[in-house]
């Protein structure tokens, strides 16, 4: 070995030895104290036989909570068919679109029933995300590449979430079809390929309309490449959710199939019209319970917005309390509500059923676990994951709600028949978003909704669209 090289490895060798030691490191004390307090535990080896071999939620589950479940509640909305949105991150469209069913029936007094295309509505959803990302580009053009703008529109150009307001500009701007005139596709059910695909190209595009914009192209010209690069998009779309519905034949039919009158033609924006009615924005307010921020004043998320020119995601940041009030009244006139949560927290999946108190794992790691709701947001480790239609709540006599429960889109088979019920004290834990009609608001409420909001960013941990 020639003198240069074992010179140089005895260099490497010392630089590793110092980067190791360094301040802040792990060191050879530390890591001595370690071991030291694992070989004091004597139970340690039982519990590694434990859990080595099972489930941590299994062996964490709180047999004092395993009672039976009160399925009892003391105001509840009426049942509809459970949808599922299977591989997919569609939650919101399908809590949205059960939100608008459920008042269509209620306006004809379940006379009449009827279920939307969540395919159709997707479709638009997609290419409106798709808009967003090429024009997001346009419009950050003048700042570097790894700007967080810029990198937020790169790293996920389109996606499968969102929330209550998607539904309100998509179904505004492009109609509803029936959900058996444009019935799901493979990759309306499984989402995660078509994505990946179409986010590819999509970031090709970016930059080239950037370049076009450092080579000082005329708008005009950037408009026109724009356009043509959606259209390839939309093409791209109609292979993998099929191409929209623009008109079609179709006969309403009662709860039990039965049909009721005889067939019409419709577009989209009539069938619209008609089950729904005018503008759903301007009719609901979006509250929010984010204990980081003042309550009383009113956010808005910028670049939430489906449609380049429509709303961003606004909401009025509450305490529990006065969202559960909300809720109430919304629910004592039969009223169904979107609402989002973080579903996976203390979620025993095969009884469908949410409560603190489900799992202990602070026992079986010997730790606790002691952050509180604002501190779970900031650290990103909780938020809202999953919007699901708040069907029911049981009050006890002096009115206050012991629990929930709510219209999932998992299936039928899924927890309590599709349905899933949650504590009261869970719901305040892990309860972050409601969309409730005006009409059930008090005024005060309103005029709090209606401040200039303060603008936030949707980095943010909670500003995550639901899934």
């Amino acid at each position: 070995m020639s003198k240069q090289i074992l010179l140089a490895l005895c260099l490497m060798a010392s630089l590793s030895a110092s980067a190791q030691n360094n301040n802040g490191g792990i060191s050879p004390r530390m890591l001595a104290q370690m071991e030291k307090a694992q070989a004091a535990n004597p139970s340690q080896k039982a519990l590694f036989n434990a859990i080595a071999q099972n489930s941590i939620d299994d062996l964490a589950k709180n047999f004092a909570n395993q009672g039976d479940i009160d399925t009892n509640f003391s105001i509840e909305t009426p049942k509809q068919s459970i949808h599922d949105q299977k591989s997919s991150g569609r939650c919101w469209m399908f809590s949205g679109l059960n939100v608008l069913r459920s008042n269509f029936a209620k306006h004809h007094e379940d006379t009449l029933a009827v279920e939307f295309s969540h395919d159709y509505l997707f479709f638009y959803d997609q290419l409106e995300k798709a808009n967003l990302m090429l024009q997001g580009l346009i419009d950050c053009a003048d700042k570097p590449i790894d700007d967080l703008r810029v990198q937020f529109f790169f790293h996920h150009p389109i996606n499968d979430g969102g929330t209550f307001c998607g539904v309100a500009d998509l179904a505004s701007k492009y109609g509803l079809v029936p959900k058996g005139l444009q019935p799901e596709t493979y990759s309306a059910d499984n989402t995660s390929r078509m994505a990946r695909v179409v986010s590819s190209k999509l970031r090709e595009y970016g930059l080239e309309l950037r370049q076009m914009v450092a080579d000082k192209k005329k708008p005009a010209a950037i408009e026109q490449r724009k356009t043509e690069m959606l259209t390839t998009i939309y093409r791209m779309l109609c292979l993998t959710l099929g191409e929209p519905v623009k008109e079609f034949t179709y006969a309403h039919k009662d709860k039990y199939g039965k049909q009721v009158g005889e067939p019409r033609r419709y577009t989209p924006k009539e069938f619209y019209a008609e089950t729904v009615g005018g503008d759903l924005n301007g009719t609901f307010i979006m509250v929010m319970n984010d204990p980081r921020r003042p309550y009383y004043k009113t956010f808005e998320v910028e670049y939430d917005r489906h449609t380049y020119d429509g709303h961003n995601w606004k909401y009025l940041n509450l305490p529990m309390e006065d969202i559960a009030k909300l809720a109430i009244a919304s629910l004592k006139d039969g009223r169904k509500l979107y609402s989002s949560y973080d579903v996976g927290k203390q979620f025993d999946r095969k009884r469908g059923y949410l409560d603190t108190e489900n799992y202990d794992f602070e026992s079986l790691f010997g730790t606790t676990f002691s952050m509180d709701k604002a501190q779970r947001i900031s650290t990103f480790d909780s938020g809202s994951t999953h919007a699901m239609t708040l069907t029911a709540v049981d009050l006890d006599a002096n009115g206050q709600p012991k629990k929930w429960k709510v219209e999932n889109s998992w299936g039928a088979s899924s927890g309590q028949s599709g349905y899933l019920i949650m504590t009261d004290r869970w719901f305040r834990e892990y309860m972050f978003r409601l969309v409730v009609d005006k009409q059930y608001v008090p005024a005060e409420t309103l005029r709090q909704f209606e401040q200039k909001p303060i603008m936030v960013m949707p980095e943010d941990p909670l500003f995550q669209m639901d899934e």
